[in-house]
């Protein structure tokens, strides 16, 4: 580099909130394209556990075999240990056939209905042959406390369904069913400055006119000062409402509002097959993988010597 000039920058992140489904950061002193590379991976390259391969024996419900395979597969796995499993095409241990230990987990399901009663056949009646690697438990948002499974067919009398599968390790841009992201989204940190010379020129009744402009609850009135304050900043939109409205009072100018181009508000949801929180780590891990593998790219044996698993990642596997 010309000078020995670096151009090398140090992000800063901070936790807002984190739950098991969920976390929201902020990412500081970064640029989008690393905000945006961050994103990309936790949707589509961080690597979970999810049924592949689906053998029935018997299935006299009224879905057929595809589509009970098909919602097999989109039932979210506990994938702690998707990291450090292989790639079934990867695996020595069976020749890439991805029915061993090393790089699959077998599932079992017996469902048979006897009585009149419509029998709910869901992912609780999935049995592993790994108790590390088990449907994620699912609540109901209406009864919090009790523990249902995730519905895959419903069984009148007399009907059966009965299976096996193999669940491998995989990502999202093989097939979503591999994405431990429910949702990634990132905004600009916006930076709102009110001109309080001008806003001092309205009545309170404009000023309460120009506050409901705004579709979400960014500015309020001090019940003592009786100024207009800016109480929630993220809840700006980018929608130019409150920006409009000035103009049509006119009053352009009463607000200025940019977004800092070096900070982002993260919002990820997982799908409980990894906790949330792990998934951003994981994530920044593989992003790093990545990073080290473009740097050996002069020598690309060397790279796909020493980067064996993260080759597939590379090649789009």
């Amino acid at each position: 580099m010309d000078g020995g000039m670096s151009y090398q920058r140090f992000p800063k992140v901070k936790i807002r909130e984190m739950k098991d489904d969920m976390v929201k950061f902020e990412l500081r002193e970064t640029d989008a394209s690393v905000a945006n590379a961050l994103r990309r991976v936790m949707i589509a390259e961080v690597p979970t556990v999810a049924i592949d391969l689906v053998e029935i024996e018997v299935n006299s419900s009224v879905l057929n075999d595809e589509f009970i395979a098909h919602r097999l597969g989109l039932i979210p796995l506990t994938s702690d240990r998707a990291m450090s499993m292989r790639f079934s095409r990867d695996c020595d241990a069976c020749d890439g056939d991805g029915q061993c230990e090393f790089c699959s987990v077998e599932f079992h399901l017996r469902a048979k209905c006897l009585t009149d009663q419509t029998l709910d056949v869901t992912s609780k009646d999935l049995y592993s042959s790994d108790h590390t690697v088990v449907p994620v438990e699912f609540s109901d948002p209406n009864d919090p406390g009790e523990q249902r499974g995730i519905i895959i067919v419903k069984l009148r009398r007399g009907q059966e369904l009965r299976l096996r599968a193999i669940a491998r390790k995989g990502i999202g841009k093989d097939h979503a069913k591999w994405s431990p992201a429910a949702t990634v989204t990132f905004m600009y940190e916006p930076m709102i400055r009110i001109n309080e010379d001008l806003m001092e020129t309205l009545s309170l009744e404009e000023k309460r006119t120009w506050i409901e402009s705004s579709p979400t609850k960014v500015f309020e009135i001090d019940s003592v000062t009786q100024q207009v304050v800016v109480v929630e900043p993220e809840a700006y939109t980018y929608d130019d409402e409150v920006i409009k409205k000035a103009d049509a009072m006119g009053k352009s100018g009463l607000v200025e509002i940019e977004a800092k181009e070096d900070s982002f508000i993260f919002t990820v949801e997982s799908t409980g097959a990894i906790k949330a929180s792990q998934l951003v780590l994981n994530a920044i891990e593989i992003l790093k993988q990545k990073l080290d593998a473009v740097r050996l790219s002069d020598d690309t044996v060397e790279a796909d010597d020493q980067f064996g698993e993260l080759g597939a990642h590379l090649r789009g596997g």
